[in-house]
């Protein structure tokens, strides 16, 4: 018998919108990066992309436990001398909410080819609206949360 090897063309993607409304950062991040790797599907191969697209709203609604609001430290650095910045997560919060949830989901990917592929299916929204970009001409469509819920969208709740 032979065992059956998933081709990459096989894979149709789903769309999943998880909503951060008081959601704890960790187990919002580990159940978004199983999503995007596609390990929930029965065909999973490490080395073949058959992740789906996660939407995550609500960014700025994230929690986390204990004192990490306080003591979680995020730096970035521009290779120039001097100028490496912290700032609290309190503080990244209240600058850029959705930052949080993409480095927290970033740390969870695998490294190289297969987990920027993976990274380029996240979109993380600071509101509960999603601005979608249409074709040459034609006018941006905002969707909020309720309208996902009647269309074919796969909301998570965990």
């Amino acid at each position: 018998m032979k065992t059956p090897f998933p081709k990459n063309e096989c894979h149709v993607p789903k769309w999943f919108v998880i909503d951060a409304t008081g959601k704890t950062l960790g187990r919002l991040a580990t159940e978004a990066s199983k999503l995007l790797r596609g390990k929930e599907t029965t065909l999973y191969t490490p080395g073949v992309n058959q992740g789906n697209f996660v939407v995550v709203l609500n960014a700025g609604k994230i929690i986390v436990t204990g004192k990490k609001s306080l003591n979680k430290l995020y730096f970035r650095n521009s290779q120039r001398p001097g100028s490496l910045k912290k700032e609290s997560f309190k503080e990244l919060k209240a600058r850029i909410p959705a930052r949080i949830i993409e480095r927290a989901i970033w740390g969870m990917l695998p490294k190289g080819v297969l987990g920027r592929e993976y990274y380029r299916n996240l979109y993380v929204y600071s509101s509960s609206t999603i601005c979608y970009k249409r074709a040459k001409g034609e006018a941006s469509t905002l969707i909020s949360l309720n309208l996902l819920k009647e269309s074919n969208w796969l909301i998570k709740n965990f």
